[in-house]
């Protein structure tokens, strides 16, 4: 543990205007309040803010950041107040500590929740201030360097997945890859035991075997640029056990098939020095086709700014190298903290974190913490792509991404009401895989609005949150018109007229905030006709009625279609009324009528399109659901009932798989229309047996 004079030296090195008071204060201060509080290793709790700050030192950031590291356990395991600190310390080192503290309580209900919420609280921070998320990953760094002491394997087991899930990727983003690395390989020996014993087994093998192997290659590179007038600091050294087990995941290789275990770094002084050196090694040594890659005119979104190659050595073996230059090397050693100036712990210049601000929305539109989780990983994990705007503005998205996720990329509106795209000046459907280098032009109208089936291509978080917030917000909209369909049935049923302020006051009898509550409530089935007769006009619920049997319904007809023309209703989507349709005309077929989703509409572009309606008076239809139902008795019975009960006959019933204790059934039924059978469904829904509905 650093003593009090040594932390200070540490910071005076680096930051001779560092104020030296403030960071005494500070390690007596938080010495004090956490007093005989003691770690899961036995030493001194006190020991841990003071590793943390230390690490911090290393990164030479600016004395309040180093106070905040010192002080960031003490409001949420001390007495110690935020008023306290703010007294002692300062507006700025209470606003940090606050940060931190903020991010270290998480009360959830489940792993992913619980990690979920963390980030949520992580980026709502980091928005504030970059120096909160500075100082807990020094934080998380530390406690993964002391995890071995903690007895619970489940608990050791559950801080490595979040840091390899959480805490790494966010290092990984802002460029602290020395972090990274370690907080990778601590968590994989944790999560990956036996993996991390045969690989460092494996590599202590082959470095017994080849001796000094790395530092005679090291070598030989530097004399080779040095001989062509090149002075460069060459270093070597053997991949980290978790790069290793990665690459041969990736690759589905064993470590023997596993060529390139060795990485070494050149280090000129400038970046025309760096394109220079890269020659002179390829004029040596063969490049591995496709293992070139250029981060000096295309910087990582994180700012990393590099040259890596692969090529084949002398003693047969692939080599990784990386070459950059002085100020490169800062950036990728320290990441956001290398712009960091040490004056009044101002920035040096205005930091801007793209992706932070792109998180911090998706926060604002995920359903769950799942939902939160899937966008986040997506976001920090896959390999980036670059795409241009007409105007020349470089747009950095995910491998695998569509004009769609370059709309949401370039503003949410634009993602909203995209209608179409040209890439490189060229029509092309929205679901195109975009490359580097594609030039892309959003075709958009106001009267557009997401499609559901975007959700099948897009693979940016932002746009699937953009998307998702719009269909929540259509299902809302269609659930409350059904409930107030259902609602103008029961009260048609009624013995009297209704009073004018009836429906206030069932209501208010029904303890809801509004109608519109009212009405999800009906559509979905959870509050039953009787009550709800009751709460409009007490004593009425004793006039119930059975649902209208199918039998009397009456005949279908079509808006659009010649009388006496021949037509089908698809068997692949089972068109009802109140479902919005159309018609493809073939030549020498007859006519399909189709649900406007229907995927097969995707099939044609050769046919004649329709655009057709239901008649007035249509009633009567065959919907095709897939019905998921738990392995318990009479859960098959039940299911039957609920549709005998609603007045649905069932016309055909498959059993399409069994899942364990899941079985998953394909049943068709006829049903008056669309709202009958959003009815049916919201009954089947509220089951005990009925796992899943989904209308196919």
């Amino acid at each position: 543990m650093l003593r009090q004079y040594e932390l200070v030296e540490k910071v005076r090195a680096y930051d001779p205007d560092a104020d030296e008071a403030l960071l005494n204060r500070a390690y007596v201060f938080s010495m004090k309040a956490h007093g005989a509080q003691v770690r899961a290793s036995g030493d001194p709790y006190f020991s841990h803010p003071i590793e943390v700050a230390g690490i911090l030192t290393d990164l030479k950031l600016d004395d309040e950041t180093i106070v905040t590291a010192i002080l960031h356990d003490t409001i949420e395991d001390t007495v110690a107040t935020p008023e306290q600190i703010e007294k002692l310390f300062g507006a700025n080192v209470a606003r940090l500590v606050d940060g931190v503290t903020k991010l270290s309580k998480i009360e959830a209900q489940s792993e992913s929740e619980r990690a979920a919420e963390n980030l949520r609280k992580f980026l709502l921070a980091l928005s504030d201030d970059i120096r909160v998320l500075l100082v807990k990953l020094a934080d998380r760094l530390h406690n993964m360097r002391t995890l071995h002491h903690i007895k619970n394997e489940e608990k050791r087991r559950r801080i490595a997945r979040e840091t390899m899930d959480i805490y790494a990727p966010l290092a990984e983003r802002i460029g602290m890859y020395e972090i990274m690395n370690e907080m990778q390989g601590l968590a994989f020996r944790q999560l990956e035991p036996d993996a991390f014993a045969s690989i460092t087994r494996r590599l202590k093998q082959l470095h017994d075997a080849g001796g000094d192997l790395v530092s005679r290659i090291g070598l030989g590179l530097q004399l080779h640029l040095a001989d062509h007038g090149l002075e460069a600091e060459v270093t070597g050294r053997e991949k980290h056990p978790y790069s290793i087990w990665k690459k041969m995941a990736e690759r589905h290789i064993s470590f023997e098939q596993l060529s390139d275990v060795m990485a070494f770094r050149v280090i000129v002084d400038s970046p025309d020095e760096c394109y220079r050196a890269l020659g002179l090694i390829h004029q040596r040594w063969p490049m591995v086709p496709g293992r070139y890659k250029d981060y000096i005119s295309t910087p990582k979104r994180n700012g990393y700014r590099s040259l890596h190659t692969t090529v084949i050595h002398d003693s047969k073996s692939r080599i990784e190298i990386q070459i950059r230059d002085q100020a490169m090397h800062a950036q990728a050693e320290r990441g956001l903290a290398a712009h960091w100036a040490y004056k009044e712990g101002q920035p040096a210049d205005d930091i801007k974190v793209p992706w932070i601000s792109d998180l911090v929305e998706i926060l604002d539109h995920a359903a769950s913490p799942e939902e939160l989780l899937e966008h986040t990983r997506m976001a920090m994990y896959q390999d980036r792509i670059f795409a241009f705007t007409p105007k020349g503005e470089l747009i950095q998205l995910p491998k695998g991404a569509t004009p769609v996720d370059f709309a949401y990329a370039v503003h949410t509106d634009l993602g909203d009401q995209t209608v179409g795209a040209k890439v490189n000046g060229r029509v092309v459907p929205l679901r195109t895989i975009l490359d580097n280098g594609d030039q892309v032009e959003i075709l958009a109208s106001e009267a557009q609005h997401p499609q559901p089936s975007w959700l099948r291509f897009v693979v940016t978080g932002k746009a699937r949150a953009g998307i998702r917030r719009f269909v929540r917000h259509k299902e809302r909209d269609e659930t409350i018109e059904l409930g107030c369909k259902i609602y103008d049935e029961i009260v048609a049923r009624l013995p009297a007229p209704l009073a004018p302020d009836a429906l206030k006051r069932a209501v208010k009898t029904l303890k809801l905030e509004d109608s519109d509550a009212l009405m999800i409530k009906i559509a979905r089935r959870s509050i039953g006709d009787a009550e709800l007769m009751e709460a409009l006009m007490p004593g009425s619920a004793g006039g119930d009625v059975a649902p209208r049997p199918l039998g009397q319904r009456t005949a279908i007809s079509i808006k659009g279609l010649t009388p006496g023309v021949a037509y089908d209703l698809a068997t692949c989507c089972h068109p009802i009324p109140g479902d919005r349709i159309v018609g493809l005309r073939r030549e020498d077929e007859g006519i399909e009528v189709h649900v406007i989703g229907c995927d097969k509409l995707a099939s044609g572009i050769d046919a004649d399109w329709l655009d057709l309606a239901w008649g007035d008076g249509s009633d009567g239809g065959t919907a095709r659901l897939m019905i998921i139902l738990r392995d318990i008795a009479g859960a098959l019975g039940e299911m039957a009932s609920i549709l005998g009960a609603k007045g649905a006959n069932i016309v055909n019933l498959g059993l399409a798989h069994r899942d364990g204790s899941f079985h998953t059934f394909h049943v068709d039924v006829e049903v008056h229309d669309l709202a009958h059978l959003h009815s049916l469904i919201a009954a089947l829904r509220a089951a005990e047996g009925v796992s899943q509905v989904d209308r196919i």
